[in-house]
């Protein structure tokens, strides 16, 4: 499982839950709405680009970090490039340790796996990280799933396991209520070969580019 791959699934989450505004709410603080114009930073140029039916194309890069860069010039797709989530941990790994609470209820085992999956994984990875057996490791992610705390997801010949948003604030310890996506307009999404989302936004907003 790639940093990359996690970064798709983890933005087709927010678009799932919370339509288009919540996937790129958090894409980067110089990323913002303004009524039905999405604004993208820009150093050498000003203006608005209708997306027109184009639709948008998210390109999750390491090497874009710390910055976002877009294409919105005409005839070129419409196309954001910024950094994943966790792009500083590339190339370490530290092993998570799941709320004892949380363990309590679920078995230390299971707790741990959860904490596992800040980035979606394979049976086999997670085996491999917790010293586990491959089938033991099954029993537990399918358990886990069957319970509404992981969701699967097929990519390749892979299944990857992602925690879902109930368990993602069980691993916090937050028990307020999980945002609604009521009011948000419709949505459709694909990924692409190249790690992005292609997005198509009933509603047709605009990209605005600000010097």
């Amino acid at each position: 499982m790639t940093l990359l791959e996690g970064e798709v699934l983890y933005r087709a989450r927010l678009l799932a839950e919370g339509g288009l505004r919540r996937m790129l709410g958090d894409l980067d603080a110089a990323v913002t709405w303004e009524g039905e114009t999405l604004r993208l930073p820009k150093t050498l140029c000003e203006g608005v680009r209708p997306l027109g039916g184009l639709g948008l194309l998210l390109v999750p890069s390491v090497f874009t970090w710390p910055r976002v860069f877009s294409i919105t010039t005409p005839p070129w797709q419409p196309t954001i490039r910024y950094p994943p989530r966790g792009v500083a941990t590339l190339w370490e790994h530290r092993e998570s340790d799941p709320p004892q609470a949380l363990a309590a209820v679920l078995g230390r085992t299971r707790a741990r796996l959860l904490a596992e999956l800040d980035q979606p994984a394979s049976t086999r990875e997670l085996a491999t990280r917790l010293d586990l057996s491959e089938p033991g490791t099954n029993q537990h992610l399918t358990a886990l799933r069957k319970a509404g705390l992981t969701s699967a997801h097929r990519t390749g010949r892979y299944v990857l396991y992602a925690r879902t948003a109930i368990a993602e604030a069980l691993i916090a310890g937050d028990a307020s209520p999980l945002p609604s996506s009521h009011g948000n307009p419709r949505t459709e999404i694909s990924v692409s070969d190249v790690g992005g989302d292609r997005l198509r936004d009933t509603a047709d907003p605009v990209v605005a580019m600000q010097g």
